[in-house]
Order: structure tokens, then C-alpha cells, then sequence
């Protein structure tokens, strides 16, 4: 294969010159996959869930609960965060909080739930010793420690077992809170304190379960009673300073409670129960807590309280706006918690103070100026690995760390990640893609094929949102780019059925040409479709039989027009297909003859380094995901379905049109030559995070320039990133 190079055009210097760096903002510089801490247990599921940082802001230390350890990283550099290796805790570490050089974790060393057990160890962060041990006597979850330093709290929920009495709380025995002191970063476990907060809610008075804690800058503890739906306030001696139910919130203009694969926001949940979770003083009177929900309720949202009880502020279900324009909103079990806060970080960087809002669903950071806790104010949204957990500011060092628990081992998908984010003079890097402006609220996700025309970049999502099949018009010209309007795909005026649409290309007559990866197994047709501006489908073309007599899964993944002849990309190896071998399938609509050639995709359990200097493994495939004609060419996308540190191939190749003769199905086809465009491993990497593995649309516009798009597969199972930019003229 031949290669030819084009200047590197990376996202963010895109971003950079088309944006004025007057306002900071926070970017992620690093990822850490927590396997690197792992040795000879790489291999086993891990997880980054509550994270910590010494007081340097030189190391981080993270809890892993599948392993039972404490994982520790080296940021002396974040953009290029060190394993440390890890400590095993002789149980499930469940919360960390680290003061000076010192690790203080929560252990979970439980039987069952109805002999819950529970230590605080000390781990010394240099040494990686175990320096103090106190029995805690119930099963802990969330810790915090004293601005001094010389006092921590223990929420010991004694959590409930769901499968017992329809997993409502009443289920003893019931938890508390502990404080204990600490004296130059040694437990004190004689001073141990065991404060008691049942009878003070009306859902389960005798069973509280607190969930998280929190200490103000007074020594004054708040304390979340999710399941309880209610907060409590101690003073320094442990007494009740005030209690109050969380309430309730009226939810307009949320998405469809019947998850039909669409993103439809105009269903109504009146009284939903906050159910706090997380939360974090913002000051020495007011806290706000990320409202998770768990039994009845979850707002979806994030609340001011004064520490009287006071609601100050409430952002109801609007806190999900940003998250939804930037396509992150999960449609999966959506009606019940939408985006589900539940992590969160206070932290003052420079005059201003921030709120981090973890979205566990949307595996997204919404960023808040909270200098003036009545009046918050959204400034940015930031991407991070799978279902972020745990947060940890670190202003001295003007970064922020992220722990993402999801780890996708068993299904061959990403692992647990720990996010560093940097406050800079820059602007934001992330998203590069929203509908935020357009004239309604635009849900998106799973893009796939791209076609350029009169300004425009038209993109279609896949059989994601089965229900809600749809073109999206994109405004290039902005940053980040816009999508101005979504085209529904209809036939007889409904939601056209069965689709599952890869590319897009158009029409020459103001409509497009799709076509539909089939899958028979689902009643999905392989076929190409003729739909007007409108989005109403005029005209079917299903595949010949001599093409679906060798059908496999994987067909169409992209299609493009040159005259009278559709070009369409098949993904992967078909029936009568030799080795690695893929169609490039033509169709000319004069006279409706089908041909095809054969293109040569990269072995995928070759010996040979490509991409990134890695080999493909054994158990990947490489296939093709788009194609687009442009210059006497035909670009395509090819890739393999490697993720993270195992991505080897996602490149853009071009095969030439001159001397491009398509042959009769059935019969031997020829072989094209392929040029190797562009490896876009680098392009990936740009955004700091794991490698995508979904490069899946590409278009090239008027003036030249080459456009791609990254599927983020619905966030479903994936970090719901996607990645929207130019490679520049081609």
C-alpha cells in the first residue's frame, strides 16, 4: 500500500485559532487506564471509583473495589500521569481522603448486610505502608476530612439489601455517622465518636442509611440520607445542628419514559423526590447536593440548600440541557434518573469558586461558577472516561482528577480510567459538536455516514434510535460546529421503521441516498433508500440476490455518488469474500445493474507494526466505515474495533476512480490499489482521552476540506464522546 501524508490538523489547534483565549477553562490533558497499576492482575476487572491527592498534589490515590487495593499514580507531570502500583486494603475499599501524605480508606469487610463490618486504615502514600487501623463497626461508604486536618468523618450506611422486602429501607441494623481525630496524620481510634441520626426522617426514621459527608470550612458535617430523602447538619460535638427532607421537584420536558430508541423530551414527572447523593459546601451556610434518586425519586438535577433548610437555588431537569446538546444524553433507563448526578467536587481556582457535577450516565463533568451560591452559573461541559465516580481538585496545581468506575473488560471494551484536567488560558476543547442555538432541543448521538453540500454537513445516527431515524444539518462553520436542525426519516408520515442508517449522500435533486446496514436476524433489510429534503423516503432499493445469497451481518457502512453510480462501502468480509478482503459495491441508477471491486483491508491478526506502531490482535477485525468520492478519488474510512490502548487501525485511505470498472456480481472481481491518506490514531488522541474506536463518518466540503465524526454508540457503553473535525484540504 502506498502512503501518502497531509499536514496534521488536530482539533483543538482548530479550536485554538478560531476561538479568542480570553476566558480559562478547563481540558483534559491525560488518561490513566488503571490496569498500568496492576501488574500480573491486569487482566482482572478493576475500577477507579473515589480518588484522592496528597497534599503536594503529587500523587493520586484512587479506591478499586473489584481488587480490593488503593491504586496510586505518579502526576508529578499530569499530562503524563506514572503507575505506582497498588495496596491491598484486606477488603472493598469503598471512599478515600487524604491528609498531607497520608491515605485514610474505608474498608467494607462485611459478611452480609446483616452483620456489616467496617475499618478506617492509614496508608502512608510514600511508603505505601499501612500505619493505623480502627474498627469502624458497620459497613462504611463516604469519608471527609476537617480543613485542619485533625478530624475525619465516616458515613456507615449499613446499606439494605435490595433483594429483600422490594429493596425499600427499614432494614436494620441502622447506620451512623462516625468522627474520629487525627493527630500528625495518625488515627486516633480511642477518640472515636458514634452519632446517631435515626428518628429523624419520616420515610424510615429507623434505618437513615447515610450515603455521603462533607465538612465546611466551621467543622460543621453535612450529611446526605439519600434513600431517607432528607439532610443533615452536625455541629463540631456531633450534635444535630439542623434535619430537613430533601423535597421534591416538578421535572417538564424530559424525554419519553418508554425507551423507544428516541430522544423525545416532552414527558412530565410532577413530586420527584430529589434523593440526594453527593454533595459539597460551597461556603460556611450553603451546600448542593447532586440529586441521584434511588427508590422513589432522582431530579435528575442539583440543589442549593442554606444549611436552615432553605432551597436557594434548583436547576431541575436544565442541567441536563447542555448535556443533551452536546449528545450525551443516555436514552437507556433515562426515564428513571436521566443523566444521574451523583459525584461532585467544590473547589476555588483563582477568584472563582466551581462546582464539578458528575454525570454517571452521561459520563460527563458539568462545570458550574459557584462564586455566588444563589446564582449559579453553567460555564462548560467536559468529556471523561466511562461513568465517572469520584472527584478531586487540586487548585494549587490548577488540575482536577476524575475517577471513572466502569470497567468493560468482559465485554472486550474500554477499562477504568482516571481523568486529569488542566485550568487553562485556552478555550474549551470539548464538545466539538452541539446543538445548543438551534431552535428546539436537539437529542443526538450514534452518528455514522456524512455528506457535505452548500455549506452544510448532513450526518445520519444509526439503529440506536430505532425510533427516531433522522438527518442532522451541521454548521461547520462555527466552533464548536453546530447542528442547526434534525430531518425526521418517514414513510407514510411516521417514523420510518427497520433502518439502520450508515451513510448518506446526495441526491443531486435537493434529497439524499442512505443506505441501511441490514441485519435479517432483526428484520432489517440491507438496502439503499431515495428520501426528499423532507426526510420522506420515495424510493427502496434492496440489495440483489446474488449479493445476499453470502449475506454475513456487517453490510452497508457508507455510500457516496459519482453521476449516475452509487459507490457503497460493506463493512466487513462477506460469504465469498477471500481472507481480509471487503466490497465496494457499485449501482447505477440508469440501469440498474449492480457491480462491485474488492478492497484489501489490513489482516487483523497481522505481524506487522500499522497504525500507532501496534498490531491488531487476534481477536479484533479491521472493516470499512465510510466512503466518500472527491477529486477523481474514492476516500474511505477504514478501521479495526479495538479500543484504547489496543487500537491499531483507523486510518483514511483513497482509491483511485480513474480505471475503477466495477465487475458483474457472482463473478471474480478486481482488486483495487489503495493509498494511505491518513493515520488518524493521532487525531484521536487529541482530545486526551482512551482511543475512540468508532471513526465512522467523513465528508469533504466545497473548498476541499475533509470532515470526520466518531460514533459514540448511543453512551451506551461508551464515554458518549463524540469527536467532530477537519483534517484540513485534502
Amino acid at each position: 500500500m502506498s502512503k501518502m501524508t497531509l499536514p496534521m490538523v488536530s482539533a483543538v489547534a482548530l479550536m485554538a485559532t478560531a476561538v479568542s483565549a480570553q476566558e480559562m477553562s478547563f481540558n483534559r490533558i491525560s488518561s490513566f487506564a488503571t490496569p498500568l497499576n496492576n501488574g500480573d492482575r491486569a487482566a482482572e476487572e478493576s475500577s477507579a471509583e473515589i480518588i484522592g491527592a496528597s497534599a503536594d498534589g503529587m500523587t493520586l490515590v484512587y479506591t478499586d473495589s473489584p481488587l480490593g487495593v488503593i491504586g496510586l499514580i505518579d502526576i508529578t507531570d499530569p499530562a503524563a500521569p506514572a503507575p505506582l502500583g497498588h495496596v491491598d486494603v484486606g477488603g472493598e475499599p469503598t471512599s478515600v481522603t487524604v491528609i498531607g501524605n497520608t491515605a485514610f480508606v474505608a474498608v467494607n469487610t462485611s459478611d452480609s448486610y446483616t452483620a456489616p463490618s467496617g475499618k478506617i486504615l492509614s496508608i502512608d502514600l510514600s511508603t505505601q505502608a499501612i500505619t493505623g487501623e480502627c474498627d469502624l463497626g458497620g459497613q462504611p461508604d463516604s469519608t471527609d476530612h476537617t480543613a485542619a486536618g485533625d478530624r475525619i468523618a465516616v458515613a456507615i450506611e449499613n446499606e439494605r439489601d435490595e433483594n429483600l422486602g422490594d429493596g425499600r429501607v427499614g432494614q436494620l441494623p441502622a447506620g451512623y455517622v462516625v468522627t474520629l481525630s487525627v493527630q500528625d496524620e495518625t488515627l486516633a481510634c480511642d477518640s472515636l465518636q458514634k452519632i446517631d441520626v435515626t428518628g429523624l426522617t419520616d420515610i424510615a426514621p429507623q434505618d437513615p442509611e447515610p450515603e455521603f459527608v462533607d465538612f465546611n470550612a466551621l467543622g460543621e458535617l453535612v450529611v446526605t440520607l439519600q434513600e431517607n430523602n432528607a439532610l443533615v447538619v452536625l455541629n463540631t460535638d456531633g450534635t444535630v445542628r439542623s434535619q430537613f427532607s430533601a423535597g421534591a421537584v416538578d421535572l417538564d420536558g424530559i424525554d419519553a419514559t418508554d425507551e423507544r430508541g428516541a430522544l423525545i423530551f416532552n414527558e412530565r414527572q410532577a413530586g420527584r423526590l430529589r434523593e440526594p447523593d453527593g454533595v459539597q459546601w460551597l461556603d460556611d451556610d450553603h451546600f448542593m447536593t447532586a440529586n441521584e434518586g434511588d427508590m422513589d425519586g432522582g431530579s435528575r438535577g442539583i440543589t442549593v440548600f442554606h444549611k436552615d433548610g432553605t432551597v436557594v437555588w434548583e436547576s431541575a431537569n436544565a442541567s441536563e440541557t447542555p448535556i443533551i446538546q452536546a449528545g450525551h444524553y443516555p436514552d437507556k433507563r433515562s426515564d428513571a434518573k436521566g443523566v444521574e448526578p451523583e459525584g461532585m467536587e467544590v473547589a476555588t481556582f483563582g477568584d472563582k469558586t466551581f462546582a464539578f457535577v458528575l454525570g454517571e450516565r452521561s459520563s460527563t463533568i458539568s462545570v458550574y461558577d459557584v462564586t455566588n451560591p444563589a446564582a449559579p452559573q453553567f460555564t462548560q461541559l467536559l468529556p471523561t472516561a466511562i461513568a465517572p465516580e469520584g472527584a478531586i481538585a487540586i487548585p494549587g496545581r490548577n488540575l482536577l482528577a476524575i475517577a471513572n468506575e466502569k470497567d468493560l473488560i468482559e465485554d472486550g471494551g474500554v477499562r477504568s480510567h482516571v481523568t486529569l484536567y488542566e485550568y487553562q488560558d485556552a478555550p474549551a476543547a470539548y464538545p466539538t459538536l452541539t446543538s445548543a442555538g438551534a431552535d428546539t432541543l436537539i437529542g443526538w448521538g450514534a452518528l455514522s455516514g456524512m455528506v457535505a453540500d452548500q455549506g452544510m454537513i448532513y450526518a445520519v445516527n444509526d439503529s440506536f434510535y430505532g425510533y427516531q431515524p433522522r438527518i442532522f444539518e451541521i454548521d461547520p462553520s462555527q466552533t464548536p460546529a453546530r447542528i442547526t436542525r434534525a430531518i425526521d426519516i418517514t414513510r407514510g408520515g411516521r417514523p420510518a421503521q427497520k433502518l439502520d442508517m450508515e451513510g448518506i449522500t446526495t441526491d443531486g435533486k435537493g434529497g439524499f441516498w442512505i443506505a441501511s446496514e441490514g441485519r435479517t436476524d432483526r428484520m432489517i433489510p440491507h438496502g439503499l433508500y431515495n428520501v426528499n429534503a423532507k426526510g420522506e423516503i420515495k424510493k427502496e432499493i434492496p440489495f440483489p440476490a446474488e449479493l445476499l445469497a453470502h449475506e454475513k451481518r456487517f453490510g452497508a457502512e457508507g455510500v457516496t455518488r459519482v453521476g449516475d453510480t452509487l459507490w457503497i462501502a460493506i463493512q466487513r468480509n462477506w460469504g465469498d469474500d477471500a481472507g481480509n478482503d471487503v466490497k465496494l459495491l457499485a449501482y447505477n441508477l440508469e440501469t440498474q445493474e449492480w457491480g462491485a471491486v474488492t478492497y484489501p483491508t489490513e489482516a487483523p491478526s497481522s505481524s506487522e507494526a500499522v497504525g500507532a506502531n501496534k498490531t491488531v490482535p487476534d481477536t479484533g477485525w479491521v472493516g470499512l466505515s465510510e466512503i466518500e468520492a472527491h477529486d477523481g478519488y474514492l476516500y474511505i474510512i477504514e478501521r479495526d474495533n479495538q479500543i484504547g490502548g489496543a487500537a491499531a487501525v483507523k486510518q483514511l485511505t483513497r482509491v483511485a476512480l480513474e480505471g475503477l470498472t466495477p465487475a458483474p456480481l457472482g463473478g471474480e472481481l478486481p482488486v483495487v490499489t489503495k493509498e494511505l491518506v491518513r493515520d488518524l490514531i493521532p487525531d484521536l488522541g487529541a482530545w486526551n482521552g482512551y482511543i475512540q474506536d468508532k471513526v465512522e463518518g467523513f465528508a469533504i466540503d466545497a473548498d476541499g476540506r475533509g470532515w470526520l465524526v466518531t460514533d459514540n454508540d448511543g453512551v451506551d457503553d461508551s464515554s458518549g464522546e463524540s469527536y467532530f473535525w477537519t483534517i484540513g484540504k485534502m
